[in-house]
């Protein structure tokens, strides 16, 4: 299904089985039960900083998410019904309703099941315990997770903003990022999982942002560890995609492989980058 709505476009996809006659109370459900991501990841990592969507009208879609901002200015973190940006310098502001959107994923949180988490010395070792989760509950569904937890260390970052003609989130970061080391913080985490399939629409596997507790620390995870804490996971099996109607969104190549430029963003110290 696609149509237009207030400057950008919404493409519905429903994972599993759906049958003729589904009753109100499925369709209620099933629209709270929903991945909504604002255009593609792909479109961000090629430079696409623009967009056509506001916070006020992202918050309409999901209560809790992550994602950026327009020019690629700090990173987002979505959480209780509030979008938190991550500024450049550190700091973290509640985003105005008119703030634009190019990029985001955002879902009404509920919570689905619990695992608990002992002894996690890396991102490596927790990415291997919420992993042993999604293999347990279904590999090809969406899951977006919180953790409230004190972080015995974290290291996230977060980047100045850039102006037209923007560069590719690679070059932009390169130039603009910041990263920030944190021993003992009391903060959630959220992350998001997107399933293999959707390779050319975001990326497969684990996306992780952080808010400290008292709102004034945040950015995206890019190291962390903990004693204990418990995860908790919304499983979702319905995504839905807004496109931006926007002329320079549509001029993008979206055949353009772009998964390395992905993977560094993701995982990649500034340090690293400019290697």
């Amino acid at each position: 299904m696609k149509f237009s709505r207030k400057g950008y476009f919404f493409v519905t996809l429903l994972v599993g089985l759906m049958t003729a006659g589904l009753t109100e109370a499925y369709a209620e459900q099933a629209d709270r039960e929903s991945i909504a991501q604002v255009a593609l990841l792909q479109s961000l990592a090629q430079g696409y900083f623009g967009g056509t969507i506001t916070a006020a009208e992202l918050m309409s879609r999901g209560d809790t998410g992550i994602g950026t901002f327009e020019g690629l200015n700090g990173e987002m973190i979505a959480l209780d019904g509030k979008i938190y940006q991550a500024l450049g310098d550190g700091t973290v502001i509640v985003a105005p309703d008119n703030t634009i959107i190019p990029y985001a994923t955002v879902t009404f949180f509920d919570n689905d099941f619990a695992v608990k988490l002992t002894d996690i010395r890396n991102k490596a070792d927790f990415e291997k315990a919420v992993n042993a989760a999604v293999q347990e509950h279904g590999v090809n569904s969406f899951y977006m997770v919180k953790l409230n937890a004190e972080f015995d260390s974290i290291l996230f970052r977060s980047e100045y903003g850039s102006k037209e003609p923007y560069p590719t989130l690679v070059e932009a970061l390169k130039g603009k990022q910041t990263e920030f080391s944190e021993k003992n913080i009391k903060g959630t985490l959220v992350g998001l999982f997107c399933p293999n399939y959707m390779s050319e629409l975001n990326t497969p596997g684990w996306h992780f942002h952080f808010i400290s507790d008292d709102k004034k620390k945040g950015g995206h995870i890019l190291e962390l560890s903990l004693k204990d804490a418990t995860v908790y996971f919304d499983k979702t099996d319905k995504f839905t995609m807004l496109l931006h109607d926007d002329p320079n969104f549509h001029k993008i190549n979206l055949k353009k492989d772009m998964s390395e430029d992905i993977r560094s963003a993701e995982h990649d110290t500034k340090g690293k980058m400019q290697k």
